[in-house]
């Protein structure tokens, strides 16, 4: 009987001895992780994130990756408080939605730049070009200006002098071609070209696409313009006033990272060329 008690009890401390090792705190799965919501173009911008969402989890972080397929939707999400953070436009951008929306958004890091280029679409060549020939550009303030200098910078048409990135369609001064710019959202720009001769497209949405911008574009702009490197580089956009929170320079940190850097060079065939 004593034997049988002994046993018994043996059993008891083996079994208090072994839960109190597993719920000692130490084991990973029990850390919380604290969120940081983060909205996203799905190309490149998220899948850039899910590189720095593994990177995160050793700092005490678990990024959660909200994609947005338009330009506008991630920005009032930002300022409204459902995200901490947006990650989808150039700098040139969030200042004219800040001053066109009354909003408050700052850049926290400079993460990469999109080279725009002009794709074909009826037309094969540039050299194709006729009378009347229809190109595509991007509607919205910013990028339409971008996509006109791109033209300028083609010799295809000329702009008033120092109207820059302000330029609209109505700023064009000569047009030898009488080339037909068409207006179109962003995002529709690659469904565009079975319709049009030519269209200039943001280089997020030439990738979702399957465009790259090395191989597939007749020409790109001029990637050592002060102006590109100044006004066109994606950034980290941020409330203002939470400049300064832990979680956000984490984040902040981790996508200036060497290892998103690698990631970039070695996915996008410079497509994406980071800027840090």
């Amino acid at each position: 009987m004593k034997k049988i008690l002994s046993i018994l009890l043996i059993a008891v401390l083996a079994l208090s001895v072994f839960t109190a090792c597993g719920s000692d705190g130490s084991n990973e799965s029990d850390v919380e992780l604290q969120k940081i919501v983060v909205g996203a173009s799905p190309t490149p911008h998220a899948e850039i994130l899910a590189v720095v969402k593994e990177l995160l989890v050793d700092k005490g972080y678990d990024l959660v990756i909200q994609e947005f397929v338009d330009y506008v939707q991630p920005n009032l999400a930002l300022d409204s408080g459902e995200i901490d953070a947006n990650y989808f436009q150039h700098r040139l951008y969030l200042e004219q939605f800040n001053v066109e929306n009354g909003t408050e958004l700052t850049a926290l890091a400079d993460v990469h730049y999109e080279p725009f280029g002009i794709y074909p679409g009826k037309s094969s060549s540039l050299d194709e070009l006729k009378e009347g020939s229809q190109i595509a550009v991007p509607n919205d303030t910013t990028n339409e200006a971008r996509a006109l200098l791109l033209l300028e910078y083609l010799g295809l048409i000329k702009l008033k002098e120092n109207v820059g990135l302000e330029a609209t369609v109505n700023d064009i001064v000569e047009n030898p071609k009488n080339l037909k710019i068409v207006e179109i959202e962003a995002a529709q720009l690659p469904r565009s070209l079975p319709d049009v001769d030519f269209a200039v497209i943001n280089g997020n949405y030439a990738i979702d696409a399957g465009l790259n911008v090395g191989t597939d574009a007749l020409a790109i702009e001029d990637a050592e313009s002060p102006t590109i490197k100044t006004y066109y580089s994606n950034v980290l956009a941020v409330k203002v006033g939470d400049e300064d929170r832990e979680d956000l320079k984490a984040l902040a940190e981790a996508l200036v990272s060497a290892e998103v850097k690698e990631f970039i060079e070695n996915t996008y065939e410079g497509a994406v060329v980071p800027m840090f």
